[in-house]
């Protein structure tokens, strides 16, 4: 009896301490969440080095596997740490080239796209105007937005140096640098004791769960692990591929910003379906200014023309057909879990969706094969 009064006056103790803490969490939720906030942001770091261990971890294996077989001990004995060493330094090389060549010549023309806006913007609204009177584009409710836009004064918020302001009042360049050099140590370290970590991750697991609990999380973890890792890398390799192309194809027409307005989409073609659509048409319209409807009109069948040839030859070829999802769960996924989480959701969108679709089709395998064991009994 005095045992179980004493288990009962426990237990109604901790149900008062569990009623006072969710009562403290409303009671002080903002504070709550800028707390969760702030400790994001310092782990944040941490978060951007494991991803970057993640996307490092095959070359890294791969030459190590090469560099063991090196006839000299000195060699293969450090053959984790000189892998690692030749992926970054390739990295920073890659790095330097694109700044070099490639972010200059952006800025250049994101510089003059920038400068010569409220010019197109002004054209735009004279154009407007002149149209006949019986034009749908010249309706009242088109003679109204071009009343509002008249009030609207470009000059003053769409230059270079209101942008730089902008960048500078919003982020620290020091606390960046910071961040960037915790960030590359801790997946380099990450990258060196990767085997030590996942023996640790598998004892752990095995000590908290059953053997059968223990062999599904461990089959899981290596089919997730192989849909994001294929993914992430064959995403990053696909948008690298259709920016270049893109701006080749723009040059050959012509077209004013080819560069950045290819950089531009193949930036965006990381985010599926939504992404290229997006990229797409702000190109067509700033194209539209910069050299006219039909120079428009030739670069968009060019750059839809791309884009089959990328969704049904390149983009196959790069990512395999492991992640065949249909395109309105695509969509849904993109636009649902990216509400939610930003750039990064809608870039990771796909390979959780393709993450649950393995779940829910193991599932259903099980509860068939249970219904055909109970229909033969």
């Amino acid at each position: 009896m005095e045992k179980n009064l004493k288990a009962k006056k426990i237990s109604w103790f901790i149900f008062a301490v569990c009623v006072i803490a969710v009562y403290k969490l409303l009671d002080n939720f903002g504070e709550v969440t800028d707390w969760i906030k702030n400790f994001v942001s310092v782990l944040m770091p941490f978060f951007m080095a494991v991803l970057l261990a993640y996307l490092f971890y095959l070359p890294c294996r791969k030459l190590e596997g090469l560099i063991q077989k090196s006839k000299a001990k000195f060699i293969s004995k450090r053959a984790r740490w000189l892998s690692i060493l030749i992926v970054y330094l390739l990295t920073i090389v890659f790095i330097v080239l694109i700044f070099k060549f490639v972010i200059p010549t952006v800025y250049e023309s994101l510089s003059e796209l920038l400068t010569a806006l409220p010019g197109y913007y002004n054209s735009m609204k004279e154009n407007l105007s002149s149209l006949p009177e019986d034009s749908i584009l010249n309706e009242e409710n088109a003679r109204f937005l071009i009343e509002s836009l008249e009030q609207i004064d470009l000059t003053e918020y769409l230059n270079i140096e209101k942008i730089t302001e902008y960048a500078k009042s919003i982020i620290s360049f020091t606390m960046i640098i910071f961040d960037v050099f915790v960030t590359v140590i801790v997946s380099i370290y990450l990258l060196a004791e990767r085997r030590e970590i996942v023996q640790f991750a598998k004892k752990l697991c095995g000590a908290i769960f059953q053997e059968s609990t223990y062999k599904s999380i461990g089959k899981y973890f290596r089919k997730s692990n192989a849909i994001f890792f294929r993914f992430i890398s064959s995403q990053l390799l696909d948008g690298v591929v259709v920016g270049i192309l893109t701006s080749i194809a723009m040059s050959i027409l012509g077209v004013k910003y080819a560069i950045l307005l290819g950089f531009f989409i193949g930036l965006f073609n990381l985010i599926p379906y939504l992404g290229a659509i997006i990229a797409v048409v702000i190109a067509t319209i700033i194209t539209v200014f910069t050299g006219g409807i039909t120079q428009a009109f030739w670069m968009l069948i060019m750059v839809i023309i791309l884009q089959q040839i990328d969704a049904n030859i390149i983009n196959p070829k790069i990512i395999g057909n492991s992640l065949k999802i249909s395109p309105i769960l695509i969509i849904f996924s993109v636009t649902v879990i990216g509400s939610y989480f930003g750039i990064i959701g809608m870039f990771l969108a796909v390979p959780i969706v393709a993450i649950i679709k393995l779940f829910v089709q193991d599932y259903i395998t099980y509860r068939e094969k249970i219904r055909e064991v109970k229909e033969e009994t």
